[in-house]
């Protein structure tokens, strides 16, 4: 994790955000008394300031339980194409944006940098109710 902030902010801010699988390997769990197979996924979420006012970096895995068939399929791809499987890589992106964007929010805080996500916000009304569906 790296979390920097280089100048003030001034004018108007753009803030980049990229996700990316770095590395996918095979590993094993010990879950109760036996071993499962496992794929763990390197992965590196990168927000930018610019123009140039910081950045925030977290690096994590993320472990994925398939079965050995599966799992070698998943393996030789990467090895072949460094690329997942569309019905692997949807939910584990979602599951590290969740993750990711949470933490970079709340770095965003302490070092005083605007969220790197839209912010919801409240709007003067012209008398007329309006219904949020979430």
């Amino acid at each position: 994790m790296v979390i920097e902030r280089k100048n003030f902010i001034k004018g108007k801010i753009n803030i980049a955000n990229n996700i990316s699988i770095k590395n996918v390997s095979e590993t094993t769990l010990a879950l109760g008394k036996g071993k499962q197979p496992a794929l763990k996924m390197i992965f590196e979420f990168v927000s930018k300031y610019n123009p140039n006012i910081g950045s925030i970096n977290l690096t994590g895995e993320v472990l994925n339980l398939e079965d050995d068939k599966k799992s070698k399929e998943i393996l030789k791809e990467w090895k072949k194409n460094k690329k997942l499987p569309g019905e692997i890589m949807t939910p584990i992106l979602n599951h590290i944006l969740n993750k990711c964007n949470i933490q970079s929010l709340i770095l965003s805080k302490d070092i005083n940098l605007p969220p790197p996500i839209p912010m919801p916000k409240i709007s003067a009304t012209d008398g007329k109710e309006k219904q949020y569906i979430g």
